[in-house]
C-alpha cells in the first residue's frame, strides 16, 4: 500500500491501536476512526497477548472492514513493543496511536494532517481532550513548552506525527513497561528541534475506568521513569532545566541552580573543619 492513494491523492495515516484485555472497548475505538472525516486511513490493531477475547474481536473487525482494518497479535510484551511492532507494519506517512479504550473526534485526523502537510517543521500535533466513563469533563492540560516537557508530560499518546520521525527518534522505549512511555517518546522526538501544534478542537476522548493505566502508575514506576530520563536525555534536561530532573520535579530548575552553591558551601565547611582539626592537633 502506498502512503498516498490515487483515489484521494491525500497522504495515508495509520491509526495504531495496541490492545491488552480491552475486548469490551476495542470496537468503540475502531468505530471512532471509521467515523472520521478523513478518507485515507488504515487501522492497525496489535493485540498484546490478551487473555480475553480481544484478538478475536480484532479479527471480527478486520473481517467486517477488510479495506480499513488489519489485526495482528503478539506475545504479551507491553504497550511500547505493541506500538512499535504495529508502526513497523503500518503503511502510512503519518501515525496516530490510539489506545483500545479511548476514542478520537471526527475532525481530529483531517485537521492534524492539514497542519503537518503545511509545515515540515511541525513534528507533533495534538488537540483538546475530554474524559468520559467513570469521570467526565474537559481534560485541562498545561501549555506545551520544552522546559515544561522536561519536567512532566502534557501531551497524551494520541497525537499525530510522521513515521520517519518515529524511526529517527528510535520509537517508543520498550523498557518502559510500567507507563509514561509517551512522555519519553515526545522528548526523543523533539529534543533535536521541531515545533508542536495544539488544535483548538476536542479531538481526543480519554476513558476513565477501573483499570485505567494512569491509575496503575506507582511511586516506584515514577522513580524508574525519572532515572531513565535523567540517563537517556541528560543533554536535553541540562539545556532546559540546568541539570537532571529532581524531586519535586517542579523545583528541578531551581534546585539545579542551587546545587553548585551548596557544593561550594559544603566544600568550604569541609576545609574549615579540617583546618580546625589540624589546629587542635597542633
Amino acid at each position: 500500500m502506498n502512503t498516498t492513494t490515487l483515489s484521494t491523492n491525500k497522504p495515508l495515516i495509520s491509526v495504531i491501536i495496541p490492545c491488552f484485555n480491552h475486548e469490551n472497548f476495542l470496537e468503540d475505538a475502531v468505530n471512532s476512526v471509521l467515523n472520521c472525516s478523513y478518507e485515507n486511513y488504515e487501522i492497525v490493531i496489535m493485540d498484546d497477548g490478551s487473555s480475553d477475547g480481544s484478538y478475536k474481536k480484532a479479527q471480527e473487525l478486520e473481517n467486517l472492514y477488510p479495506e480499513q482494518v488489519r489485526a495482528f497479535t503478539q506475545k504479551n510484551s507491553g504497550p511500547s513493543v505493541a506500538r512499535n511492532r504495529a508502526i513497523e507494519l503500518a503503511n502510512g506517512k503519518y501515525i496516530l496511536p490510539l489506545d483500545a479504550d479511548d476514542k478520537i473526534g471526527r475532525k481530529y485526523i483531517k485537521q492534524g494532517i492539514r497542519i503537518l502537510e503545511a509545515d515540515q517543521d511541525i513534528k507533533l500535533v495534538y488537540c483538546e481532550a475530554e474524559k468520559f466513563g467513570l469521570k467526565s469533563g474537559h481534560w485541562k492540560l498545561r501549555p506545551f513548552c520544552p522546559e515544561s516537557l522536561a519536567k512532566d508530560n502534557m501531551i497524551f499518546v494520541s497525537a499525530l506525527f510522521r513515521k520517519n520521525d518515529w524511526s529517527r527518534a528510535g520509537g517508543f522505549d520498550e523498557r518502559m513497561k510500567w507507563g509514561w512511555e509517551d512522555w519519553e517518546f515526545w522528548i526523543s522526538l523533539l529534543k533535536h528541534g521541531g515545533k508542536v501544534k495544539k488544535l483548538s478542537c476536542i479531538g481526543f476522548y480519554y476513558r476513565i475506568h477501573s483499570i485505567s493505566r494512569r491509575k496503575a502508575v506507582t511511586k516506584q514506576a515514577k522513580k524508574m521513569t525519572i532515572d531513565l530520563l535523567n540517563e537517556k536525555h541528560s543533554a536535553f534536561l541540562k539545556q532546559h532545566l540546568g541539570g537532571p530532573i529532581r524531586n519535586p520535579r517542579s523545583w528541578s530548575k531551581t534546585i539545579n541552580k542551587l546545587v553548585p552553591y551548596v557544593a561550594l558551601f559544603s566544600n568550604y565547611r569541609l576545609k574549615e573543619n579540617l583546618s580546625s582539626l589540624i589546629f587542635e592537633k597542633k
